[in-house]
């Protein structure tokens, strides 16, 4: 059971657990891709949301970077990247996103987007641009594209699936009942018929869940059949944080033996990589994924 205390203006929230605690980075990796990022000020979303994995994910040579800005044209109840009118693309971007995995000497690259609903063609045009541009500089370089849905558009879905990433993800976020309130602008079947056509594509598909929102583990059990109804390949399950006041608040802290059980489930149900635990982000593990 989540222990729930009181703060100081009288809001009820949930205490963290000890097993969300987590170790301060090091190693040898760590330390040199921190000084590459340092000294070329590169941005990732790791550093920048904070994520928890960041000096495991570094230390295995993995990373991830974000596209098309950081304003998200999207308003969804569980995240921070800031809402609004983005700026104008940079046409550059391929190219420096490139440089960055090459300066870094990444071996296995995750690129995800800010939803860009502003733009006629969603902004495939630069993921399929971004993805050249690193095989070109890294060819040694794998990749993992975690794409948005392209609000049903499946002309610029089909960019994506031209360039072949070695894996495709899109992630469901949360079960049927809680999408309107968590991902606001998006639909629980578009997205599955995102993870269709990738698959029917010929991608490796792989999708993502976050836990503690209010869910039933029903509802998960659902969720994942539904995931393996369109043949998702991978996928990962992680715990809800709640990244400001405003964002919605944590129903619940699953504990890492139900995150467990989910992963047993999910094996058994014919998922090739489950990746469950409390820390579990979309990238977690992700070289591990390529099988």
């Amino acid at each position: 059971m989540s222990e729930i205390v009181s703060t100081d203006n009288n809001e009820i929230r949930i205490k963290k657990p000890k097993w969300l605690r987590v170790k301060l980075p090091t190693g040898e990796n760590y330390k040199k891709v921190r000084s590459l990022v340092d000294e070329h000020k590169l941005h990732t979303i790791c550093e920048s949301g904070s994520c928890p994995n960041m000096g495991e994910c570094w230390g295995e040579g993995t990373a991830t970077f974000m596209i098309l800005g950081n304003i998200c044209t999207r308003s969804c109840g569980f995240c921070a990247v800031k809402t609004g009118r983005p700026d104008e693309v940079d046409e550059f971007e391929p190219g420096k996103v490139a440089h960055s995995v090459k300066t870094m000497n990444i071996k296995h690259a995750v690129i995800t987007s800010v939803d860009r609903d502003d733009l006629k063609d969603g902004g495939s045009s630069i993921w399929a641009q971004t993805v050249k541009a690193i095989r070109h500089q890294s060819p040694g370089t794998t990749l993992e594209t975690l794409i948005p849905d392209f609000a049903g558009n499946w002309d610029n879905l089909q960019v994506i699936i031209d360039v072949a990433p070695e894996i495709v993800s899109h992630n469901l976020e949360t079960v049927r009942r809680l999408t309107k309130q968590v991902r606001i602008q998006a639909k629980y079947d578009r997205s599955l018929e995102v993870l269709f056509r990738l698959k029917k594509g010929g991608m490796r598909t792989k999708s993502g869940v976050m836990l503690g929102l209010g869910e039933t583990e029903e509802e998960v059990l659902e969720t994942m059949d539904d995931l393996r109804s369109v043949n998702v390949d991978i996928l990962t399950l992680g715990q809800y944080l709640q990244p400001t006041p405003k964002h919605l608040p944590v129903a619940e802290f699953i504990t890492p033996e139900q995150f467990d059980k989910y992963k047993e489930i999910g094996l058994k149900m014919g998922f090739r990589y489950v990746e469950s635990g409390p820390l579990v982000r979309s990238s977690y593990h992700a070289e591990k994924h390529l099988f």
